[in-house]
């Protein structure tokens, strides 16, 4: 490694997995051309790598804030292109970072522009998924099992129950970061995790009452009503806890669907809502070996399936509906249309949408690298989930604070909070 070369992370080597970080490299030969290189490995040891072609200006001074990658895993101008560009050296796998506390440790590196690339400078990036102060608590009470996020502090904190359910286990990512954020998150297992059953066969809406009144009677939350965030099959899961339980003030619905799917929903042991099920017959093969679901989800406004759609204009909270135009995994945009044609009918405008055209189906906290594909979690198999990286990577660093500001704008902390909404 040269001495002088001298590759930089700022403002710091340690920051928030949500926070932008600006790479520069200084010393090297005017105009020389370097590749820059970041990797990472996830929990369960997959290894995620990128690398893009940069020229130095005149001063042998790179900028990633400035200049443009010329050839590699992206072109152009893109700051954080080397971490949300990283792909697995395996294919079909999501990068895995579900406990909040392990963090995200990304290594940059700068490599002469040749064969074997001999390495010239390196950097160590430590991405945290827990800011200072947030405690982290292993909730496992009554039928609850899950993590309860709080940030530093006295409060009142917004309080928001994350449904990251399908797919069994629990991810901690989403949460943690939103506590890092000032809110009490509780982030819930729906099965797959402890001493829950692997396998379920429907979904009761109990469970959900449950853990909401578990976060309201926590003592650093300050709110009438909780928050409630999801993503997928959790989804149509959030439109019904909105829609049939009291004291839900603001539902974030991610690339979801307008109807009950997959499972039947239950509440107080009677069956609430059918499941809207999948022709399996009508899985699209690809050739990287991934399917295409989008075209095997039955219809929901199909008159024998009309059963299944959830009636969000019982709602009482305000919606915030986010879809994906790229999404692979069904027709979020379409079921978003379906929604709001629906609550304008019945005369509401309690919700706000975003779509993002060229984004795919897993929207989350920002800055990871994009998932082409992976094992779907009721299909069994490698599924296609869509978009385009670069244009995914933005939608969700825009998502991301649009998501806070939605949350809160319409939780409320304490009586002076309640009074300037009015």
């Amino acid at each position: 490694m040269s001495s002088q070369i001298r590759l930089r992370l700022l403002p710091s080597a340690r920051c928030l997995y949500d926070e932008p970080v600006r790479v520069k490299v200084a010393g090297l030969r005017s105009r020389q051309v370097v590749t820059m290189r970041a990797r990472s490995t996830d929990e369960k040891g997959v290894v995620f790598s990128s690398s893009a072609t940069y020229r130095a200006d005149g001063s042998g001074e790179i900028d990633l804030d400035r200049d443009p990658s010329l050839s590699g895993s992206y072109v152009g101008v893109e700051p954080m292109g080397l971490l949300w560009s990283m792909r697995s050296e395996t294919l079909h796998k999501r990068c895995q970072k579900n406990n909040a506390l392990n963090p995200h440790v990304v290594n940059f590196s700068v490599h002469e522009d040749e064969g074997e690339s001999r390495m010239l400078a390196e950097a160590t990036n430590e991405r945290l998924l827990m800011g200072d102060g947030v405690s982290r608590l292993p909730v496992k009470e009554g039928n609850i099992r899950g993590v309860l996020f709080t940030p530093p502090g006295r409060g009142p904190f917004p309080a928001v129950l994350d449904l990251y359910t399908l797919g069994g286990g629990l991810s901690e990512k989403r949460a943690s970061l939103l506590a890092s954020r000032g809110f009490v998150v509780l982030t819930v297992a729906l099965y797959g995790h402890d001493d829950m059953p692997k396998n379920i066969r429907e979904v009761h809406l109990d469970y959900f009452e449950e853990a909401i009144k578990f976060l309201k009677k926590q003592d650093q939350v300050g709110n009438k009503g909780v928050g409630v965030i999801s993503l997928s099959k959790s989804g149509d899961l959030a439109l019904s806890v909105a829609s049939y339980l009291p004291g839900v003030e603001a539902t974030v619905w991610i690339n979801g669907c307008s109807a009950n799917t997959a499972l039947p929903l239950y509440y107080k042991r009677s069956q609430l809502l059918p499941a809207l099920m999948f022709d399996l017959t009508k899985l699209m093969p690809t050739e990287s070996g991934a399917m295409i679901t989008k075209y095997a989800v039955h219809n929901p406004l199909a008159e024998e399936n009309k059963g299944s759609l959830v009636p969000v204009e019982r709602a009482e909270g305000r919606f915030l509906f986010v879809a994906s135009e790229g999404d692979l995994n069904w027709d979020s945009k379409g079921y978003m249309d379906e929604m709001v044609e629906r609550l304008k009918r019945h005369g509401k405008e309690n919700f706000e949408s975003v779509c993002y055209p060229a984004a795919g189906h897993y929207l989350e906290p920002p800055y990871g690298p994009y998932c082409p594909s992976s094992i779907h979690g009721l299909v069994g198999k490698p599924v296609l989930w869509g978009g385009e990286p670069r244009s995914h990577a933005a939608a969700e660093v825009h998502m991301w604070k649009k998501i806070q500001e939605f949350f809160r704008s319409h939780l409320s902390c304490d009586a002076t909070q309640t009074k300037a909404k009015l």
